[in-house]
């Protein structure tokens, strides 16, 4: 394998990922790029990140990969470009494996609130492995506090996908165990068929099917909302279709992602300034909606493991590079590469930083 480090497990659930790099900070996040299928083109990025001062058996968040690249190209993403298809199920799992494996060698994680995200990169419900992955879980980890998260845009003609998922909820993670989030960022039609190129559910759809999906004792459906101060959010068009009792209102930050700055966009929701966002909120909440305003640590965005942000890319000569506006090589804590202006894994020279 040259300069590459194999994972450390080598179970028949994670043999086939090979590390090349891990960037971050062990008492926040921790960014891993990988490649699957012996192919240095079938790229992956994954996430695991605490929220100090809580420590990690009291909350621990993964995020995962569900597609090699993604065919969406959100105005605000940078984990669209180039893609190269699904990922199998034992690919998506043996991301979540080799996490827990660093932290829980007999895969007892013993977190009370355990939430994995398929929500790195790609759209997860263009994989209906993601929906395997889900059944499995339970059998592959004894994981009490597992809750997982299921974020997405609702592309049309994929009911099927929806269908089979609100199944397995209400098998499998009933009763406030489960997180469903559906992307939204603005009520404005026509300005969120340009912030999300694609065709997909309008409101009416999603409304209705979130009235099926939830159920008394579910976590209240998320609407999230990454708003830019001139995209729209009309608390009248939120309450034509969308239940205060079953859906919730989480406002985030726009991060810095390359597509963000290089299009110049603003955030209205600032940490250092709730006042731009404040009459949002209160009259989020007049309407009868639970508001989070959900604001990691900014940090984060230096490693490169918000939201939206997406650390790699295929540079020059067909080299996977750290994005030119991103901080992640700061973080280095192991490259299968020889460390210069850009990263390049795969040359013959291995260093370590730890």
């Amino acid at each position: 394998m040259g300069g590459e480090k194999l994972l450390e497990n080598t179970s028949k659930d994670t043999e086939g990922l090979v590390l090349l790099g891990e960037f971050g900070k062990e008492d926040l996040a921790t960014l891993y790029v990988a490649y699957l299928r012996g192919k240095k083109d079938h790229v992956v990025e994954f996430v695991e990140s605490v929220q100090p001062p809580i420590p990690r058996e009291k909350k621990w968040v993964n995020l995962i990969s569900t597609l090699f690249g993604c065919p969406v190209g959100c105005a605000m993403c940078d984990a669209g470009g180039t893609y190269r298809g699904p990922l199998t199920a034992e690919e998506i799992l043996s991301q979540i494996l080799f996490m827990v494996d660093r932290h829980y060698p007999r895969r007892a994680v013993p977190v009370e609130k355990y939430k994995i995200q398929f929500a790195r990169m790609g759209e997860p419900s263009f994989n209906d492995a993601v929906l395997d992955v889900l059944e499995r879980l339970p059998e592959v980890l004894d994981a009490p506090g597992l809750i997982p998260s299921i974020s997405t845009i609702a592309p049309a003609g994929r009911e099927a996908f929806f269908e089979r998922l609100l199944a397995i909820k209400n098998r499998l993670y009933a009763g406030g165990r489960f997180q469903m989030q559906f992307s939204i960022h603005t009520t404005d039609d026509e300005l969120r068929n340009q912030i999300i190129p694609i065709k997909k559910w309008g409101f009416e759809d999603i409304g209705k099917y979130g009235e099926r999906f939830y159920r008394e004792g579910d976590r209240k459906i998320t609407l999230n909302f990454s708003p830019a101060p001139e995209w729209p959010v009309s608390t009248g068009v939120l309450r034509e279709h969308f239940n205060p009792d079953v859906f919730l209102i989480k406002l985030t930050p726009l991060n810095p992602t390359e597509k963000v700055i290089n299009a110049g966009m603003k955030s209205l929701i600032d940490p250092a300034n709730p006042a731009k966002y404040a009459d949002l909120v209160r009259s989020l909440e007049r309407a009868g909606y639970d508001v989070i305003v959900s604001i990691g640590a900014l940090e984060e965005n230096q490693i490169g493991s918000n939201c939206g942000q997406y650390a790699t890319l295929f540079g020059s000569n067909n080299r996977l590079c750290i994005r030119e506006k991103y901080s992640t090589m700061r973080y280095l804590r192991y490259t299968s590469a020889e460390i210069g202006r850009s990263w390049t894994p795969g040359t013959e020279n291995q260093h370590e930083k730890t």
